[in-house]
Parts: C-alpha cells; sequence; structure tokens
C-alpha cells in the first residue's frame, strides 16, 4: 500500500468534452480561455485564499459574455464550470490530488509549448484576479510556493531571476511531476489552518500558598 493519494478527476470525460466544445467555438470569445487553461484557472479559484465573487471570474474567464443559445445552455455550461471548482475544493479538502487533463511530462519541449504551461498559464491568470489575497499574510511563502506555477506558466521568461530557473530542464521536469502535490501544498498553506497547540496546564498552588514542600 502506498500513502499517495490518487489523482481524483474533477469532472467526467463527458463533461470536460461539453466544455470543450463550448470553449473552443465561435459563440466564444478568441481571448477566453481554452479547456486547459479554464481547467488551471478553476482550480487557482478552489485554492483563493479569499472567494472571488462568480460574475468577476466567469468575465475573467471568457473576456466578454458568450453567445450562449438560451438561457439552459448558460446553466448548463456556468454549472459544469462552478462543478469543476467544487469538485476541486472537495478533493482537496480530503487531501486528494487532483487530476489534471495532460501527462505530466514535457519530453524537452519548453512548458508553454505544451498543455502544462497553458494550464499553469490559466492557473495564474486565476492568481491575478485577486493578487493581494494571495501575497498579502507572508509575501515570501507565497511567492516560493507558486515559483512552480510561474516558471511552467511562460509568462515569466523575461524576469532576470526566472531566465536561469526555467533553463534546468530535469528541474522543470520534477516540477512537471509534482504539479498535483504542490496544488495541495497551496491549499493546506492557504486554506487549513495550522494547528492550534493545546494550552500548557497551569499547576495547582500548594495549600497555604508556597511552592514545594517545607523543608
Amino acid at each position: 500500500m502506498t500513502d499517495t493519494p490518487q489523482p481524483e478527476p474533477l469532472l467526467d470525460d463527458d463533461q470536460l468534452d461539453h466544455l470543450d466544445d463550448f470553449l473552443a467555438s465561435e459563440r466564444v470569445s478568441e481571448d477566453a480561455l481554452d479547456l486547459i487553461g479554464t481547467h488551471g484557472f478553476l482550480v487557482a479559484l478552489a485554492v483563493s485564499p479569499r472567494e472571488v465573487p462568480p460574475a468577476a471570474w466567469v468575465a475573467e474567464l471568457f473576456q466578454g459574455e458568450p453567445d450562449f443559445s438560451d438561457d439552459s445552455e448558460r446553466e448548463v455550461i456556468l454549472g459544469l464550470l462552478e462543478r469543476l471548482r467544487h469538485n476541486a475544493i472537495a478533493a482537496l479538502e480530503q487531501g486528494l490530488l487532483p487530476e489534471l487533463p495532460f501527462e505530466l511530462v514535457l519530453d524537452g519541449i519548453a512548458p508553454e509549448e505544451t498543455p502544462i504551461g497553458d494550464w499553469c498559464a490559466g492557473f495564474m491568470e486565476g492568481v491575478f484576479l485577486d493578487e493581494a489575497a494571495w501575497f498579502e499574510e507572508d509575501e515570501e511563502a507565497a511567492a516560493a510556493l507558486l515559483l512552480p506555477f510561474m516558471a511552467l506558466s511562460g509568462l515569466f521568461d523575461e524576469e532576470p531571476d526566472m531566465a536561469e530557473f526555467v533553463a534546468d530542464g530535469a528541474r522543470l521536469e520534477g516540477l512537471v511531476r509534482q504539479l498535483p502535490e504542490l496544488v495541495l501544498d497551496l491549499y493546506l498553506h492557504y486554506r487549513v489552518p495550522p494547528e492550534t497547540p493545546k494550552p500548557t496546564p497551569r499547576r495547582k498552588k500548594p495549600a497555604g500558598g508556597r511552592k514545594g514542600r517545607k523543608p
């Protein structure tokens, strides 16, 4: 037996295909996130230390109002998005790893040219939506925890400190394999309060108000 939790699908294949078809259609802005980016975006919202109002994240995801065919389609699509986010929260709350919609390997390809980079870019878009909440408590710890997502997203390649980091192919491959665990680490950091140490019981004073025995 192993202590490593198994990846938990956040939607089934039919639900993911349904979302993919809609997000890839002409009824959605060209600037909207695709399915992979949307998955990363919603997982970030599941981890986020502060709840983002649905109206705000839906507008960001779609970059405008999609051309829904009717209210029923709107309800179905938004319902699937919310279900993905909710299922991510439920899985992480139980200490389960989210199943990511791609193979966890780069094969020597630059991350930004793979679904891995697209997913991490979508994740970072979720962070940018309320960046202050992610960094206000402990900026140094937040930066360290988010560094793998930043490095794999390809959004920060122009940063001087990032160039050397992303040049290490073996390191990036290791981070890709750890992505589900890194998501769980972030969730535990932001969403699970540290255990409060039990208070030390006070010792009762001996009768007479003096400590210890009389000589």
